[in-house]
């Protein structure tokens, strides 16, 4: 409920299976602070994918006309809950990842790096 993943940076290889476990180590609900995880693709503004998502809740605040920008993301999910997430790791560089439940993305962020 603290709105932080435990984790700012996760460093992975090019072209290795990635998995990535979400825990939301919580007691609210995801309708109140829900939680997830989304790599962006080089080149996407964290800002506005986190703007239009904010207006997204039918869709678990993933926005329909920004899927095309996303390499992975987990399912929102609330407290006590967990999800796991497995992908190919995209090519090498730097990649955002966030939360896109409302709001969360300013603070819940940080750097997926592939080397």
């Amino acid at each position: 409920d603290n709105m932080r993943f435990n984790k700012r940076r996760i460093v992975v290889n090019g072209g290795q299976k990635v998995k990535i476990t979400l825990k939301h180590v919580g007691k609210m609900s995801k309708d109140l602070m829900g939680h997830n995880f989304v790599i962006l693709k080089k080149g996407t503004n964290l800002n506005e994918f986190g703007q239009k998502a904010n207006a997204a809740k039918d869709t678990e605040y993933i926005p329909v006309d920004m899927k095309d920008a996303i390499i992975a993301h987990t399912k929102m999910i609330g407290g006590g809950e967990e999800t796991t997430i497995e992908f190919d790791a995209p090519e090498a560089g730097e990649y955002d990842f966030l939360c896109s439940f409302p709001a969360h993305y300013a603070i819940m962020k940080g750097k997926f790096v592939v080397q």
